[in-house]
């Protein structure tokens, strides 16, 4: 017991370290829950020649939801989901184009991943583009032909 009894008087006699502040931890934004995205296809555009046959056989056949659409030089952009955390839009075939899909692939940096994806061997089909306040998009031809969209905060 004695043994015991000193070590506690010994323990009471080293100085208490003081706790660190701590800083309150920051609010999440869209942006934080957005970046454990990163590298997954988010949105889906699809060119069609009858977007509204489109959307009538997606919400039948698929049972995908559909919010609010917005004009577009060429015609109306509809949107749709399919999850909480993916979706895309139905737009008019615009010449040259053919009717198609292009893939949106989440990313933190559009420019950077853009410049990267052209370094590799990539063509520029659009360049990055700010479309609402937290949204960049950015279109690139990968080696092969296939398009791929880039989309992400910055």
């Amino acid at each position: 017991m004695a043994k015991k009894a000193k070590a506690k008087k010994k323990a009471a006699r080293k100085p208490v370290a003081k706790a660190k502040a701590r800083k309150p931890a920051a609010k999440k934004t869209g942006h934080d829950s957005m970046s454990a995205l990163n590298g997954w296809i988010t949105h889906t555009e699809f060119a069609s020649t009858d977007p509204r046959a489109m959307k009538t056989w997606c919400s039948k056949v698929l049972g995908w939801k559909f919010r609010p659409s917005f004009p577009m030089p060429d015609g109306e952009y509809i949107l749709f989901t399919y999850s909480d955390k993916g979706g895309g839009g139905i737009r008019s075939v615009s010449r040259p184009d053919e009717a198609s899909t292009v893939p949106y692939v989440q990313v933190a940096n559009v420019k950077a991943t853009f410049d990267k994806a052209i370094r590799a061997g990539a063509e520029v089909m659009m360049a990055p583009e700010k479309i609402l306040d937290d949204l960049v998009i950015a279109v690139v031809r990968a080696p092969g032909g296939v398009a791929i969209g880039l989309a992400g905060p910055k």
